[in-house]
């Protein structure tokens, strides 16, 4: 698995909460690799088990994908659009998580799926 690499997008103007979430979406997208998959996190998205996100990420490795882009929300949440283009939506649980305890919670289980994927004893079920 190649090294994460974060970029952190930001829309410095105070926009109303819909425009907030539309222009975010552009930045995203804009951002986007060509060729990646992306993965949106979402509350209402899918909750896989740790070895679930593993094999999906091995189906992707293993399916050609050129490279994988996870999406982050602002505090409004994610834009249609963003959501619309995505190739899975990944929900970290029902609560509530600051931005940065996610992007530290998603690094770790990236971490954890690698070492599943090299049979690493890390993950213990």
């Amino acid at each position: 698995m190649p090294p994460a690499a974060i970029i952190e997008l930001e829309e410095k103007r105070r926009l109303p909460p819909a425009e907030l979430k539309a222009r975010e979406a552009e930045l995203i997208l804009a951002a986007l690799p060509a060729g990646a998959r992306l993965i949106v996190l979402d509350q209402r998205g899918a909750e896989w088990t740790s070895r679930e996100f593993a094999d999906r990420l091995r189906a992707w490795r293993d399916g050609g994908a050129a490279s994988l882009a996870f999406a982050i929300g602002g505090a409004e949440g994610l834009g249609g659009a963003v959501i619309d283009r995505a190739d899975a939506v990944l929900s970290l649980g029902a609560m509530t998580w600051p931005h940065l305890l996610v992007r530290g919670m998603l690094l770790e289980q990236l971490y954890r799926a690698q070492q599943i994927l090299a049979g690493h004893p890390y993950h213990r079920e």
